[in-house]
């Protein structure tokens, strides 16, 4: 069996939505990168350039190899091993009846999937010490959405992460999880997105998907908590 390739992808958007890009990075198995590739996405969300960002990854990546996928996004994760397989059943619907948000991406994930080896594993974002393949990705996408331009190239160019924040965001969680996916996943845990009503947050805070949001930014009820529209749309 060969051994099992590491790869980060991240996805960015510059006002969410805004300009969007998605990113990847692939590594040994020793972690060590290897190459890069990165591309714009004109007006987006943050949710579709993490899904595009898995989409090329896996498009990229041999299906014979054992693929560890390293990841900031509980959306993107979630939505590839938890919600996927209730939202088969349920012809496409959320368990509240809705159309479910970026079903054409998460179908093309569903299919590139199939039959493969692939293990996720969550990592938080901007972290002193923190992934280093994941801030590779984080920066790649970051430039692409800022610049609209493709980018790629190989270990002699990788792009170089902004240094993080001296401190961890308020509940952030350091420990890495991790989920597997083969040409099944395990059921899907639902819950209640709490109301659509936005505010600017009068506090910097950590949304219950573990990322920061910085005072003045728009948030909304995230189950029985405040965090990112995406996160409510994700879980409702």
């Amino acid at each position: 069996m060969s051994e099992r390739v590491i790869a980060a992808c991240d996805g960015a958007a510059k006002g969410n939505p805004g300009p969007a890009a998605w990113a990847y990075v692939v590594a040994d198995s020793a972690g060590v990168p290897q190459r890069w590739q990165a591309g714009p996405l004109g007006h987006s969300t943050n949710n579709v350039g993490e899904l595009t960002a898995l989409e090329q990854l896996l498009t990229a990546t041999d299906p014979a190899v054992p693929l560890e996928v390293r990841l900031d996004s509980t959306y993107t994760r979630d939505a590839a091993t938890k919600w996927l397989v209730a939202w088969k059943r349920n012809g496409w619907k959320t368990a509240a009846g809705k159309p479910v948000a970026n079903r054409e991406l998460i179908q093309r994930i569903d299919a590139l999937l199939e039959g493969r080896d692939v293990t996720f594993v969550y990592v938080p974002a901007h972290q002193v010490n923190g992934d280093p393949l994941n801030a590779i990705a984080d920066k790649a996408a970051s430039d692409a959405a800022r610049l609209q331009e493709a980018a790629g190239g190989t270990a002699a160019d990788l792009p170089v992460a902004d240094p993080a924040p001296s401190s961890s965001p308020r509940g952030a969680r350091p420990a890495a999880s991790s989920t597997s996916t083969s040409a099944s996943a395990p059921k899907a845990k639902r819950s209640s997105s709490g109301g659509s009503r936005t505010l600017a947050a009068r506090y910097a805070g950590t949304c219950p998907c573990t990322r920061p949001y910085a005072k003045g930014d728009t948030i909304t009820k995230v189950g029985n908590s405040w965090g990112h529209p995406q996160c409510a749309v994700a879980q409702a």
